[in-house]
């Protein structure tokens, strides 16, 4: 484990950037600028990916009436605001760290159960950001509607035919699980579709509509918008930022996605 001498100095203005990534407030036209010098980054994207969770549980615990408005009311209090934030990031060292994952556990204890869909599911919808690592799988000749990339008996879908073409892959592992993500681009969107390793991660407390028999849950992490669902006990979450929901949802529940 490296210790803070051996991590490489972050300047403000990227913790700046990361910060606003995370919780929604960079400018869009800079969102695709800030994403790539994230997934260039080990250490951004850590950073990030931690940032990412504690913003994903402070939203759930003010859209949850099952953490008291007493306990959310002292924890934005206790947020500094965003000009001392970006001086206080300067250094950002294991205090404010810190900071942030004891705002994180008092939330988890105020909601039973913890959190809804916990760090786990936010990590894998994270692992977007960091871009792909790989070329794009190509298309499986033999089987119409599949790319040639397997996953543990699943396979991934051939969008193309609604315009999304896979621009690349990474392979990632969470926790000890194994996860694999295609990127798919059109019309300078793109779509990350990350499936993680069984067995599946903790269902989230989201709106669910069901399609064609498969039951998809959307909420909001980080700005980006989410959908996700189980298939042959794997966890499935498909995110983009400025797609419709209700075309992530077509495209998860689309037959050929299934293997």
């Amino acid at each position: 484990m490296s210790t803070h001498a051996d991590m490489p100095e972050i300047r403000a203005d990227e913790l700046r950037d990361l910060s606003a990534l995370a919780d929604g407030t960079l400018d869009p036209a800079r969102r695709a600028e800030v994403e790539a010098r994230i997934a260039a980054s080990p250490e951004l994207s850590e950073r990030y990916a931690r940032e990412h969770r504690v913003v994903e549980m402070l939203h759930q615990a003010r859209t949850h009436d099952r953490a008291p408005a007493s306990l959310r009311a002292r924890i934005d209090a206790q947020r500094p605001k965003r000009a001392v934030a970006a001086r206080r990031r300067v250094g950002y060292t294991g205090g404010l760290a810190i900071a942030l994952a004891v705002a994180a556990l008092a939330i988890v204890l105020a909601l039973p159960g913890g959190a809804p869909g916990g760090p786990s599911l936010s990590e894998a919808a994270a692992i977007a950001v960091r871009g792909p690592a790989m070329a794009a799988p190509p298309i499986d000749a033999d089987q119409p509607g599949k790319l040639q990339t397997l996953f543990q008996g699943i396979y991934f879908p051939d969008w193309t035919k609604f315009h999304w073409r896979a621009s690349g892959q990474r392979v990632d592992t969470i926790h000890g699980r194994a996860a694999t993500t295609v990127y798919y681009d059109w019309k300078g969107h793109r779509i990350a579709y990350t499936i993680v390793g069984a067995p599946t991660l903790k269902t989230p407390n989201a709106e669910v509509r069901t399609l064609k028999g498969v039951d998809l849950r959307t909420l909001k992490i980080g700005g980006r918008t989410v959908v996700t669902w189980t298939e042959s006990n794997h966890t499935c979450v498909l995110s983009a930022t400025g797609v419709p929901a209700e075309k992530l949802q077509k495209l998860a529940a689309w037959e050929g996605s299934a293997a």
